[in-house]
């Protein structure tokens, strides 16, 4: 596969999960907000910024209005929902020719949706069934994609972009909610908070399962870590990343031994070994940076490995 090729349709995969994300945990920020403080309200804010790498404005955002514009339609903010999907239609077209029909048409229906749309009309209106609307239009695409295309080495770079942005995504939201809210004793007061966590993963109801409904915030960091069979966990996603770049091997004859299956096995062997007590008294907050750094690496090695070599060692490999 052409190093081109197999660039846009990593990106395209990884702006589309991310538009996703962003608008899965605004949502769940507007369905709390009847229920809390301003004083509350605004931390959630800050937090929700952090985690999805917002620049803030000159003068902050005061009002969940504010937020609303800069987190979708804000088109200076690199990572708002009407730029990522932008960024992930304009990648599609640059291989128009390597996406069906249908996962093009999807994908153009969601662009025009929020491209025509305008803060003022999505705020009166439902501010929420817009942001219900977007995830939608993305589970479509990743369920058409599915569908539609042939599970050979394109297929595969999209779920490697899916999977790693889903990893550095649910680790941003850990590492500034964790550093916030109560991991030890009562926690009445953040209750919603935890919640609050769990539904921006899609996992209440996952976690319910396993643990009950009674939240217990040492479960919820495990659950959202460690969980192997939960698609949002860390763990779950680190496993998919192996195993995509187990079958491009295969694909492309590459030797086991490079450095990209190295680090994706290493982390992978961090999180299906590790126990969630040790985890958080030895220091959860070095663990997730670590899990980011080791993310951020396997990314490295999959463009030096893939899309951005040197010609002549390819001829030579």
């Amino acid at each position: 596969m052409l190093a081109r090729v197999a660039d846009s349709l990593y990106w395209m995969s990884r702006y589309l999960e991310r538009a996703e994300h962003t608008a899965r945990l605004l949502d769940v920020h507007l369905n709390l907000v009847p229920d809390q403080m301003p004083a509350v309200s605004a931390r959630r804010r800050d937090r929700l910024i952090a985690c999805l790498w917002a620049p803030v404005p000159e003068g902050g955002i005061q009002s969940d209005y504010q937020l609303y514009d800069l987190l979708v339609f804000d088109q200076t903010n690199h990572n708002s929902v009407i730029a990522c999907i932008a960024a992930a239609r304009e990648n599609a077209r640059q291989v128009r020719e390597q996406v069906s029909t249908e996962m093009w048409q999807q994908l153009n229906e969601l662009y025009l949706n929020v491209r025509n749309s305008r803060l003022d009309d999505v705020w009166e209106a439902q501010p929420s069934a817009f942001l219900h609307a977007i995830k939608q239009g993305s589970h479509l695409f990743q369920g058409i994609t599915d569908a539609t295309l042939s599970h050979g080495q394109g297929w595969q770079f999209i779920q490697l972009g899916r999977t790693i942005e889903r990893v550095l995504s649910i680790v941003s939201l850990l590492q500034v909610e964790t550093q916030a809210l109560t991991l030890r004793g009562d926690i009445n007061e953040e209750y919603s908070q935890w919640v609050g966590l769990l539904r921006s993963c899609t996992a209440f109801e996952a976690y319910s399962k396993v643990y009950t409904a009674h939240v217990e915030p040492r479960r919820v960091v495990e659950f959202l870590l460690l969980n192997a069979e939960f698609p949002h966990s860390v763990c779950f996603s680190v496993r998919s990343i192996q195993t995509a770049l187990d079958a491009i091997a295969a694909y492309t004859d590459t030797h086991r031994g490079a450095r990209v299956y190295r680090l994706a096995g290493r982390l992978r062997a961090l999180l299906d070994y590790g126990q969630i007590d040790e985890i958080i008294d030895n220091g959860l907050a070095e663990f997730l940076e670590d899990i980011r750094v080791q993310a951020g690496q396997i990314h490295d090695a999959i463009y030096q490995m893939y899309i951005t070599y040197p010609i002549e060692e390819k001829l030579t490999a």
